[in-house]
């Protein structure tokens, strides 16, 4: 995992749980945290960093690792504005591959990100989008995170269905979206 999403990790921290919140979980997972965003760095960390967080004990680790994808989008919205000018959650979601992921890669050489299958579905209002993904890292939950941080953003409201995941076993995630707007 890119260093990237250690270093946002670590804002989402300091927002949340306050300046000296970063060095507390670090102590409580044991790690020295000098994450560059370049580097590359191993996911156990990633989630034993999230496991170690107050407000996560006891959770699940699927509802720690949703919960930083829906906080780290208002970071990336500010840091990277134009890959948020599409006008919707569902049109944004549409330009990962062929848009967001290419610079990410120019961006931080060497970054692994999902490539997704999209199947959009007409019927509900603005249509449902199905993205289909496969990563040996089985992060499917931090993609419905960020799925949600970024309905957030274009204010709406995502109803997010998984009928088929990897963690479950199955080939691929299948991860549905529907968006409504927020009034």
């Amino acid at each position: 995992m890119k260093g990237i999403i250690f270093n946002l990790l670590e804002e989402v921290v300091a927002q949340n749980f306050g300046e000296d919140a970063w060095d507390d979980v670090l102590d409580r997972v044991g790690l020295e945290g000098s994450y560059t965003s370049l580097g590359s760095y191993d996911d156990e960390q990633f989630i034993a960093l999230l496991g170690a967080l107050p407000s996560m004990k006891g959770s699940a680790e699927a509802d720690a690792v949703r919960w930083f994808g829906r906080s780290a989008i208002p970071l990336l919205a500010t840091r990277y504005p134009m890959f948020f000018e599409a006008e919707s959650t569902r049109a944004f979601l549409l330009t990962l591959n062929n848009i967001i992921h290419p610079e990410v890669r120019k961006l931080y050489p060497g970054a692994d990100v999902p490539v997704f299958e999209f199947d959009t579905l007409q019927g509900a209002a603005g249509g449902k989008v199905v993205l289909g993904y496969r990563s040996p890292r089985q992060l499917c939950v931090l993609a419905e995170g960020f799925i949600e941080g970024a309905a957030l953003h274009f204010s709406e409201q995502a109803q997010i269905e998984q009928p088929t995941c990897m963690i479950r076993g199955d080939e691929r995630c299948a991860i549905v979206c529907s968006f409504e707007r927020l009034s």
